[in-house]
């Protein structure tokens, strides 16, 4: 879709820098007051609305991942590259008017959307890496893994509590039963393998190893007959 938008734009821009010719320094004036604008709009939005959501998630004590720095801040600031999003805006714009005239400026307002395409992505987006390195920004990685874990060990004890409501109205075999408590447990190793010790989690892979084992067999098991019904039809 990506592709598709920005070859279309491509198609386009030989009439924009046609009517570029001859006032390049007009246009590309415009084209830089348009990316200064955007640039600046984006950092005076982030400010405040940051401030706001850390206010309001700190009076509600929810845990969500939110900038908890200037630096982050900065980081979300200049990551404000534009893309196939101002492309469609600008590729929106009808050719001509309801009376058959051509739309004014349209060939202006296109030159001027793929020069902030061109300025945000190149200048932003080559630029962000350095800034991310320059700033000391880095992934909490401890804060994921235990909200990871935390969240695989909800997830298998929803799976359990149900298993348990459904044991009080269903009689079930003694084995299906601790099969499926088995699942439950898996349930929760797959999001997160720090849930469960090393010998569970030993018997969890070599499970799931012997499941893909069936899967594929059957598969070409299955594979098998169809050619072989297929054949018949000859």
């Amino acid at each position: 879709m990506t592709g598709v938008a920005f070859g279309l734009i491509g198609l386009e821009l030989h009439n924009a820098i046609r009517t570029a010719s001859g006032r390049w320094g007009e246009m590309l004036g415009w084209a830089a007051a348009i990316v200064g604008v955007v640039v600046v709009v984006r950092l005076a939005w982030l400010l405040p609305a940051t401030w706001l959501t850390k206010r309001l998630h700190a009076k509600r004590d929810y845990d969500e991942e939110i900038p908890t720095s200037w630096r982050e801040t900065v980081i979300m600031w200049w990551a404000g590259m534009r893309g196939v999003a101002s492309v469609a805006l600008a590729l929106a714009i009808p050719l001509t008017m309801d009376d058959g005239s051509a739309f004014p400026d349209r060939d202006e307002i296109v030159f001027i959307a793929f020069g902030v395409i061109m300025a945000t992505l190149v200048l932003q987006g080559l630029t962000l890496p350095w800034l991310v390195k320059r700033l000391g920004v880095r992934a909490d990685t401890d804060s994921e893994k235990a909200f990871e874990k935390e969240l695989a060990v909800r997830a298998a004890k929803a799976a359990k509590r149900r298993l348990r409501e459904i044991e009080d109205v269903e009689e079930l075999p003694e084995e299906v039963s601790e099969q499926l408590l088995r699942r439950a447990f898996d349930i929760g190793v797959r999001i997160s393998p720090e849930v469960g010790d090393g010998e569970r989690r030993e018997v969890y892979e070599k499970r799931v190893k012997r499941v893909k084992k069936m899967r594929r067999i059957q598969g070409e098991m299955m594979s098998a007959a169809r050619h072989e019904v297929l054949a018949a039809r000859v």
